[in-house]
């Protein structure tokens, strides 16, 4: 059936082929580190094309399997014990208060967002919009040239929900959406790619982070690819928008900290190659009052690669405080009163094996007045084992509870003021696996629960 080779001509093809397999190598590595340039010759020519040809067979492997990123076990292959648990597990809340739990639908294979009464674990409303549909609205240019690879129905989560006065529902995915009640588009704002968290001021003003393209930067520092090609960097920006999405403000971090101060944070590593994403900010949090540390309109920002918090005054484009210490590529700043804030720590740090939780996830708390750090209820969130490398936020309410996620491993979990677990949410769909949740809202403040009853008398009922 098949003709003998002569040993010659393998050895032949063999002696051929591995200077090729050699020379292709070294210009997929070139490409990756940016020494794309000799002397004043450019190669970009010939390593870019050498970087696409190598991704082929994962792509190819990724579309054969319909391989789902979202899929918990992905990217961590490790059997959690609470992945026997499957939905709400404990006791409901006392006090009214709602979830808007943004999870990734594992049987319909889409993400979505629920309005779950945590007083009894009822879903009261679920939005799930045609991110498809959507996407066909927008050009297929720079940032989102890849957007309806990357970003539709079937690997798209609709990230920290917001639910509006009027009725809204905002959240990113990528660019910032606006939906009704019955997931209709009220609006999308593509101006540049918006990522990580959306918070809302006391005005209705909406701070979303931004990956700015063209950068801000000069060329000769930054380059110009854009956000999803390699070598990109990352111009993390600061974005302010009205209600109906205008926007109002926007300022690269990068500029912020050349401004103040610290642009050797930017560039200047202990090696030589070049940093694409050296900020990576992952939350806002604006200023509704006037106090002591802070005045109404400061923001504070939390930027996970440097470990660090900034409390930020665009007014004065002035660096006002700035946190390290003891996190370590932290989430989800929020103010707790006239002096104090919380961090979540994630405690992930980059050792000789990649990265992982170096111990556990904590929530830290900084006192202003007494310049003094503190771990809330820590050894609580040791026993029952939080610990997401990336992700994670958490909210200290008033009453002393806490909630938190856990993003990567798809739990969410509610402590009561004294440690004991309340309740746990474990993401499992119906064909047994878990997936993810990605930046969940719990609403417990006056003002949230008149707006989710508001919400609930005029929804309108939508024909599915």
């Amino acid at each position: 059936m098949f003709k003998k080779v002569e040993i010659w001509i393998l050895y032949l093809v063999i002696f051929l082929g591995a200077p090729f397999a050699l020379s292709f190598g070294v210009l997929v590595r070139q490409e990756l580190e940016g020494k794309t340039k000799s002397g004043i010759v450019d190669i970009s020519f010939i390593t870019k094309p050498a970087l696409s040809l190598a991704r082929i067979p994962e792509q190819f492997l990724i579309s054969l399997l319909k391989t789902n990123p979202l899929r918990i076990d992905y990217p961590w292959q490790e059997d959690r014990y609470f992945y026997k648990q499957d939905g709400f597990n404990g006791k409901p809340n006392l006090n009214e208060s709602y979830l808007l739990l943004s999870r990734y639908d594992g049987d319909l294979e889409e993400g979505i967002v629920e309005l779950v009464d945590l007083t009894n674990f009822q879903v009261l409303h679920t939005w799930n919009p045609d991110i498809d549909g959507l996407n066909k609205l927008i050009e297929k240019v720079d940032e989102f040239k890849f957007i309806t690879r990357d970003f539709n129905n079937f690997r798209t989560l609709l990230t920290h929900p917001k639910l509006t006065k009027d009725g809204g529902l905002l959240f990113i995915s990528s660019p910032l959406r606006k939906i009704d009640s019955c997931s209709n588009l009220i609006f999308q704002n593509q101006h540049d790619f918006f990522h990580h968290s959306l918070e809302t001021d006391i005005d209705g003003n909406i701070w979303v982070p931004s990956k700015m393209y063209p950068q801000s930067l000069p060329v000769v520092k930054v380059g110009r690819n854009n956000p999803v090609e390699p070598l990109a960097y990352f111009d993390d920006g600061i974005v302010k928008l009205s209600p109906d999405g205008e926007i109002l403000f926007e300022k690269s971090v990068s500029q912020i900290l050349i401004d103040n101060g610290l642009e050797y944070l930017l560039f200047a590593r202990g090696d030589i190659r070049f940093t694409q994403d050296p900020i990576h900010l992952n939350d806002i949090q604006p200023v509704d009052f006037d106090g002591d540390y802070w005045k109404k309109g400061d923001v504070f920002l939390s930027m996970r690669h440097l470990s660090m918090v900034l409390l930020y005054r665009p007014s004065t484009n002035k660096i006002i405080w700035k946190g390290t210490g003891p996190f370590f590529h932290q989430h989800d700043v929020d103010i707790l009163n006239e002096h104090k804030i919380s961090i979540f720590n994630n405690n992930a740090k980059d050792f000789v094996s990649g990265g992982v939780v170096d111990g556990h996830n904590e929530v830290i708390v900084y006192d202003f007045k007494k310049n003094q750090y503190s771990s809330y209820l820590k050894d609580h969130l040791i026993k029952n084992d939080v610990r997401t490398i990336t992700g994670g936020r958490s909210q200290i309410l008033p009453n002393g509870d806490l909630f938190t996620e856990e993003t990567d491993f798809g739990r969410t979990l509610y402590f009561n003021s004294d440690g004991s677990l309340r309740w746990g949410h474990v993401n499992r769909a119906d064909n047994g696996n878990v997936y993810d949740v990605n930046w969940s809202r719990i609403l417990y403040l006056d003002q949230d629960i008149k707006i989710v009853k508001d919400f609930l008398k005029s929804r309108s009922k939508c024909n599915n």
